[in-house]
């Protein structure tokens, strides 16, 4: 049996297992549950998933590009990561950006030509963090050697489907923006106030 690649850690290309590294990662979907989808999901998307033990619904958000109309995702920590794990189990998915909410299934990347065609948009879009990636993975960025170690990279395709998928990520939390402005302003007005009586 082969043994799979380790994957080198270093700065952004650290797994996030605990603690405030797990915390950045997940940062981004509360800024989505507070309504900034819009802003964020030109960028990002989330991924709604099934877990694969527990049967319970998980989100993860990750950065995206799209060519051809269809959606592309890295998946910076591989077979490591828990959500591809799930996908792997069950590749249905829910994907939300700013354009909107659709069902699809979720798919690894192994076709030469297509691998070779998403190498080239995420250097186009994104190239210091394709650099990082490929560099975690002992991978010269040249499409030479991208092919020739192409069961390293776990780089996703999301196809449209018909089937059931998991019910999105809300907008659960849009109100804390406005509280925060408002207890801001209250603040304000009230340091203001005392400043203009002593």
């Amino acid at each position: 049996m082969k043994i799979p690649y380790q994957q080198h850690e270093k700065g952004l290309m650290s797994y996030p297992g605990g603690g405030w590294r797990r915390m950045m990662f997940k940062a981004p979907l509360l800024l989505w549950r507070m309504g900034l989808g819009p802003i964020i999901g030109h960028i990002m998307l989330v991924i709604t998933h099934t877990g694969r033990k527990s049967g319970l619904t998980h989100h993860t958000m990750v950065e995206y590009h799209t060519l051809d109309d269809v959606k592309y995702a890295p998946c910076a920590f591989g077979p490591r990561s828990d959500w591809y794990k799930n996908i792997a189990a069950d590749p249905r998915v829910t994907i939300q950006t700013a354009h909107g909410t659709d069902p699809a299934t979720a798919v690894r990347i192994t076709d030469d030509s297509e691998l070779l065609a998403v190498y080239d948009l995420f250097m186009r879009r994104d190239a210091p963090l394709t650099r990082w990636y490929l560099d975690s993975l002992g991978i010269q960025p040249d499409q030479r050697d991208v092919i020739a170690k192409k069961d390293r990279i776990y780089w996703i395709r999301f196809d449209p489907t018909d089937e059931n998928t998991p019910a999105p990520l809300e907008n659960d939390l849009v109100w804390v923006l406005p509280a925060a402005l408002l207890g801001l302003l209250l603040f304000w007005l009230l340091a203001h106030q005392r400043r203009n009586s002593a």
